[in-house]
């Protein structure tokens, strides 16, 4: 199976799935113009991967910002995890935020509260840039 990558754009995330480390990573800005049309090769990606999956899979989520459209597809990314950790594999959802970025500390906590899979809440530095 072969690795997702994706450069980020100002509308939409960095993307980098690896099956053989079984390390998913999303980063950026997350509002683009389709978010359905965006997400659904991850999701298809995560799919195929849940068939042989590594022993451990950790998805990094370090999004700066996502729309409404886009919170619900990263919601199916999470849930498209779950039979993964259903079947005895490790899975975890390791969610970066800013430190004074609350909105996303709580966007992280309502994920957790929803999907069957362990979040580690990880504040980082804030991110110079714009």
């Amino acid at each position: 199976m072969e690795p997702l990558h994706l450069d980020g754009s100002p509308k939409t995330p960095y993307v980098h799935f690896d099956p053989a480390t079984g390390l998913l990573e999303l980063k950026g800005r997350s509002i683009p113009e389709n978010s359905i049309d965006f997400y659904k090769p991850l999701i298809d990606w995560i799919d195929r991967y849940g068939r042989q999956p590594n022993a451990k899979t950790a998805l990094h989520v370090q999004l700066e910002y996502f729309n409404t459209s886009s919170s619900k597809c990263i919601l199916d990314v999470f849930k498209k995890l779950e039979p993964i950790r259903a079947s005895g594999h490790e899975v975890t959802v390791l969610w970066h935020y800013e430190a004074d970025d609350e909105d996303m500390l709580e966007a992280g906590e309502d994920y957790s509260g929803i999907i069957n899979i362990p979040f580690k809440m990880i504040q980082i530095a804030e991110v110079s840039g714009d």
